[in-house]
């Protein structure tokens, strides 16, 4: 079973995402939130501070979680679980710091919702919920 921990970046009351790279197995040249795995033995909150890390060069300073998610359009028989969290504070400017991703946006809820190639459109509603809270 697959577990991930995903952020949910919010400044200006935009979120960032970033585009998947082509090479990506799942949801390539998608925009998605930024997040990965949860290695065997690691927490939740210890991925997300991990892979914050790894993927955009920043040390997480605060989370506070949103929800868990079901991914059934990508393994029905088998989804991944996604944990998601609101992230406000970090150290450092996001920026691509590997291959996974091929662009970095921040985005308002307006312009998330008329995005063709968002990842899963259940992302508005999570995108909804950091912004309001």
């Amino acid at each position: 079973m697959i577990q991930a921990a995903i952020a949910v970046l919010v400044r200006d009351n935009k979120v960032l995402l970033a585009r998947r790279a082509p090479h990506r197995k799942d949801y390539p040249n998608r925009w998605d939130f930024i997040g990965g795995r949860i290695e065997t033995g690691e927490t939740p909150q210890a991925a997300l501070a991990r892979e914050l890390g790894e993927e955009l060069a920043i040390s997480l300073k605060n989370a506070v979680f949103l929800k868990k998610m079901l991914d059934r359009h990508l393994r029905p028989d088998d989804p991944p679980t996604y944990w998601f969290f609101k992230v406000t504070e970090w150290v450092g400017t996001p920026v691509i710091a590997n291959d996974e991703h091929s662009a970095l946006n921040w985005f308002t809820l307006a312009q998330m919702q008329v995005l063709p190639d968002l990842a899963d459109r259940a992302y508005l509603d999570l995108a909804t919920e950091a912004l309001s809270s």
